[in-house]
């Protein structure tokens, strides 16, 4: 790839999902033109929409055209991922290849290419579709410099970005980022039934939970100390949080918190070995 201006490179979409829709909102007028972004999605209604807001180019089918773009960002589901790579194996001379989808490996990618070093495999989650998210990322030998930073900059139009030297890190970016926010959404409408259980309404439960969630997680982004101390400030000895957090201590949650987040990342291992077959 050239050496170019963000406003200059031309991206290609390969699906036009929800997370694809987060990042060309981040990108488009930001990063480069919406003009300058290309989507190809076998849903014309999901092509429309990205057309009428963001000005894209569209495409039900992988062409010349799709594969022109600097960078090809691949958001189809895992289990397409071997058949669009193979319609655009044709096509491939250099660019950057930027993938999005979860369990599927960039070795695996590399090597349905034809030994293909120009790939960077990422994990975004969900929050991204406010700007708010976090993506872990991995480059191949064969990514450039300035394509590297191109990737960084696609992403970092969501949120933002954590890069390892080791794709099998990844497993563990989507145990505990990617898959991250049901955890979060879990523990909420934990609280939620808790309130209601205590004399809340539901709307009083869900106002509360939530911003106490978004606050200490503001709190915690801001602070120098360790989450531990701010943790240790809300805990008088014999009050209602030391109750509460006795009565957790008690029933292991913490242990099963860590037990869980492991059975994400192994089971995220075993996709990338499931999809990785040939």
């Amino acid at each position: 790839m050239h050496t170019k201006l963000p406003a200059e490179l031309n991206i290609a979409f390969i699906g036009g999902g929800n997370m694809a829709a987060a990042l060309i909102g981040g990108l488009a007028g930001r990063v480069t033109e919406g003009g300058r972004i290309h989507v190809v999605d076998l849903s014309t209604d999901n092509l429309t929409r990205l057309q009428q807001q963001f000005g894209v180019t569209t495409s039900t089918v992988i062409d010349a055209r799709s594969a022109a773009a600097d960078v090809i960002v691949l958001a189809v589901k895992p289990q397409n991922m071997r058949e669009v790579v193979d319609q655009l194996k044709p096509y491939m001379h250099g660019q950057l290849l930027l993938s999005i989808a979860a369990g599927i490996r960039g070795v695996d990618l590399a090597r349905w290419l034809g030994d293909y070093q120009a790939i960077v495999r990422t994990m975004p989650n969900t929050p991204a579709l406010i700007g708010r998210g976090i993506t872990g990322m991995v480059a191949l030998a064969g990514v450039s410099p300035t394509q590297r930073a191109a990737a960084d900059a696609i992403m970092g139009a969501v949120g933002a970005t954590v890069w390892f030297d080791d794709e099998a890190l990844i497993d563990p970016v989507t145990a505990v980022s990617g898959s991250g926010p049901a955890y979060v959404f879990y523990f909420i409408e934990a609280m939620q039934q808790a309130a209601l259980e205590m004399g809340l309404t539901p709307a009083q439960g869900k106002a509360l939970a939530i911003a106490t969630f978004s606050g200490a997680a503001e709190l915690a982004a801001q602070a120098t100390e360790p989450i531990s101390v701010l943790r240790e400030r809300v805990t008088s000895k014999g009050g209602t949080t030391f109750a509460a957090l006795s009565s957790l201590q008690a029933d292991g949650v913490q242990e099963s918190i860590v037990r869980a987040l492991k059975a994400a990342a192994a089971r995220g291992k075993e996709m990338g070995e499931e999809f990785g077959r040939d």
